[in-house]
């Protein structure tokens, strides 16, 4: 979505695939988000050894800047730094390449994610940070990372990818047989998943490797690995698989790495001999104590059914039965049953040109000009139209705040009296924040406290703020199964407000 004339991107961004509804309805000439700051993109926070690799090509530089960008900026904690730094020095000493320079980043971001560069830059988001729950598994992210690296596993992949596109030119050219033609595209891309699935399993066992001869505990791979795992239920809003089982999926599924990286591990230590490999969880958790917590307000944020912008000083809420998600595109809504969706961005409309015009104005297809109508909500001029898909309907309204339009596309597989009130109320909804409010506006952080005698999981859990299903919550953040219990003088953590 692009923003006034001369801002920045507004919303961080995630991983998050657009929602495939919304795509039935064409929308051209619409714009990606982006941040209302005026300060420039914040540099990277060095963190292992603070000396670039020696040979900083542009395009690395361009990347670097294309992924803070991407990514929030950089995220500042000193402390956290330090302990990234030494876990870091303390790797490169055990890999076969101690010679090499790292540079860590630690991404503003609340997404779970970590990725290297080939020339030696790494990726960690604080969402990464917040779930690892000791020094071993934030150690088995980065010496995985390192693997990718060590292996050439980027340079390796841009050579497949320019093959793959070769293949594909040929066969496309070729023409005179579809069934021959999208048999060879098949392989291609067959060929494209394995080689990228290998190259995770290669790095699992690398890092596994390199995590040992460093002290680290061994096993800390596969209890990470099933942290995320557990996180991806959690976040698809079910105790099952949180993901598509697509075998051309990029990378493996997190079982598979499970089991692969367990079976690296007792190459090194047996269960009983885990303790001997470190785990240095008070020190971890003392580190990462206060440390934001999902997303940060001054970029936009969702409470329940709520969308508040303290920066931009707006908010707006969606019916019972929705829930939210702040993507790098839009902000998305979804209704229970995904009979209804929702999206809201910012697109460019020049000051001269009416709302109802720019409606109409050719950037979405099937639109029933005899229903634009001009309206005022809240004080702000809006306009607002009805189109229809092949399979969805569709109710679009644009409003301008400020020197900004933002809008509404409302989709549902069937229009109804529900449907019409769900969009009407979602939109009526949309104010200007209090100043009060946009005060009270801060980032829900972690907070590491000491398991006290009569605490158990449960009331524990009720002091976790700010956060869906939260019993669930406290669990994965803990790494503590169904079952487990936590023991006086334990450190946990909870999410705070």
């Amino acid at each position: 979505m692009v923003a006034s004339e001369g801002r920045r991107s507004i919303w961080r961004s995630r991983r998050w695939l657009v929602l495939p509804l919304l795509g039935a309805l064409t929308l051209a000439g619409c714009g990606d988000f982006r941040r209302f700051e005026t300060a420039s993109i914040p540099s990277s926070t060095p963190a292992a050894k603070p000396v670039r690799p020696a040979v900083q090509s542009p395009a690395a530089e361009r990347e670097h800047e294309r992924i803070l960008a991407t990514y929030g900026g950089a995220y500042d904690d000193p402390k956290l730094e330090a302990l990234i730094t030494s876990t870091v020095d303390r790797l490169v000493a055990a890999s076969d390449r101690p010679d090499l320079t790292y540079k860590v980043t630690i991404l503003n971001s609340g997404a779970v994610n970590a990725f290297a560069l080939p020339t030696g830059q790494l990726y960690v988001t604080r969402g990464l940070v917040a779930l690892a729950s000791d020094t071993s598994e934030l150690s088995s992210v980065l010496s995985h990372e390192m693997a990718h690296v060590l292996a050439k596993h980027a340079a390796i992949r841009e050579d497949q990818a320019r093959q793959a596109a070769l293949v594909t030119r040929v066969v496309t050219d070729m023409g005179t047989d579809p069934e021959m033609t999208a048999l060879a595209l098949a392989k291609t891309k067959l060929s494209m998943a394995s080689f990228s699935r290998q190259q995770e399993l290669e790095a699992d066992g690398i890092g596994v490797g390199i995590s040992a001869r460093a002290q680290f505990d061994p096993y800390g791979a596969s209890r990470f690995l099933t942290a995320m795992e557990r996180n991806a239920a959690l976040k698809a809003g079910r105790g099952g698989d949180g993901r598509s089982q697509d075998f051309l999926a990029s990378h493996p599924a997190t079982p598979e790495r499970v089991r692969n990286a367990q079976n690296n591990a007792r190459q090194y230590a047996s269960a009983e001999q885990t303790a001997k490999g470190e785990r240095d969880r008070e020190t971890y958790l003392n580190a990462i104590d206060n440390i934001v917590y999902g997303e940060d307000p001054s970029e936009g944020f969702v409470r329940g059914r709520r969308f508040l912008h303290p920066k931009l000083g707006f908010t707006f809420q969606v019916p019972e039965s929705f829930t939210l998600d702040n993507t790098a595109q839009a902000v998305i809504g979804v209704r229970e049953g995904g009979n209804q969706a929702m999206r809201f961005d910012v697109v460019r409309v020049p000051a001269e040109q009416s709302l109802g015009d720019y409606l109409n104005s050719g950037w979405m297809e099937n639109v029933d000009r005899s229903s634009t109508e001009e309206l005022s909500i809240n004080g702000f001029p809006a306009a607002s139209v009805s189109a229809r898909g092949d399979q969805w309907q569709f109710k679009v309204y644009a409003l301008r705040f400020g020197s900004d339009v933002y809008r509404f596309i409302f989709a549902t597989r069937q229009k109804s009296a529900e449907s019409d009130r769900n969009s009407r109320d979602t939109v009526n909804s949309f104010r200007r924040l209090t100043l009060d409010e946009i005060q009270a506006a801060r980032p829900l952080r972690i907070k590491v406290i000491t398991v006290q005698p009569g605490d158990t999981v449960e009331s524990l859990s009720h002091r976790m703020a700010g956060v869906d299903r939260p019993l669930e919550r406290f669990r994965v953040l803990n790494g503590l199964e169904a079952n487990a219990t936590v023991k006086p003088r334990d450190l946990v953590k909870i999410v705070v407000d």
